[in-house]
């Protein structure tokens, strides 16, 4: 017999019982199974099977369309932690099996990741944006000058960063990577994502310095890897992530900075610190 998945009724998520229904984890399953790539693709198709249901269900919260009621609220919090419950066992899994993420995993996860970001916002469960308040605010109109991913501090990279448009007048101006890529002239859109990708893993690499803020890289991180995440959208009202053709290795980096933002949440967020211990 094998280990095997068992799923409530009306739950969002699920989990792993041994064959004999002891309650266990995926990166425990792997660690002596002599097929660990079957558990773990098996974990990926289940995960993408509770986004399905859980874009059924909560769709309208998680696009914005009105905010959540007071049990609408507690559902969404039991609906984030699932959700980062299961990615973080998926990356510390295929951590441990060496397998290395490919572009059906990132697709999945990216998703995930960005339900559980779309899930916490209205919530409040989401910290501010770099440089929240620092920015000028945008007039009507055409705007021109040249957009930059600027860092919160060079030396901290644990703190993110952000796009922002400088304009010839010095001023800047809150940009996003979407904007970047599709309402912009003139930009290396190959040379952005790059850039972006490149904050995102200073930032996950930052994480653990002995003077990292668990507040403050739990914002960047999710800052950056949302802002990567909407601008990597099948189309504009999709919440499902694409992959661009000859970007397989940006699967990795997704998970990782997915693993790295529960990881550091749950440091900060009692009840996901529980909710991870347990299981």
């Amino acid at each position: 017999m094998r280990p095997r998945i068992v799923q409530a009724d009306g739950q969002i998520g699920f989990r792993w019982v041994t064959p004999d229904g002891t309650p266990t984890t995926l990166p425990d399953l792997v660690i002596d199974d002599e097929e660990p790539d079957r558990l773990v693709a098996t974990h990926l198709e289940a995960l993408d099977d509770a986004l399905i249901i859980a874009a059924g269900r909560f769709g309208e919260l998680l696009g914005g369309g009105r905010l959540p009621d007071p049990d609408e609220r507690d559902e969404l919090v039991d609906l984030h932690r699932n959700l980062d419950w299961l990615m973080r066992d998926y990356a510390l899994a295929a951590e441990i099996s060496g397998i290395i993420p490919d572009v059906r995993a990132g697709k999945i996860i990216g998703t995930a990741a960005l339900f559980s970001i779309r899930a916490r916002f209205p919530i409040g469960l989401l910290g501010s944006a770099p440089f929240d308040g620092e920015l000028d605010e945008p007039s009507m109109g055409v705007m021109s000058g040249f957009g930059q991913m600027a860092m919160v501090d060079e030396e901290r990279p644990w703190k993110g960063g952000r796009w922002v448009l400088r304009s010839e007048t010095g001023q800047r101006y809150p940009l996003t990577l979407s904007m970047m890529l599709f309402d912009s002239s003139g930009v290396n859109k190959d040379a952005a994502r790059r850039e972006h990708r490149e904050a995102i893993e200073a930032c996950v690499a930052g994480a653990t310095a002995d003077d990292a803020d668990p507040f403050t890289v739990a914002s960047a991180l999710d800052w950056l890897l949302y802002d990567w995440l909407m601008a990597h959208r099948e189309d504009p009202d999709s919440g499902a992530i694409l992959i661009p053709k000859g970007h397989d290795s940006d699967a990795a980096t997704i998970v990782a900075a997915t693993c790295a933002s529960v990881r550091t949440r749950a440091r900060i967020d009692p009840g996901l610190a529980s909710q991870l211990q347990a299981d």
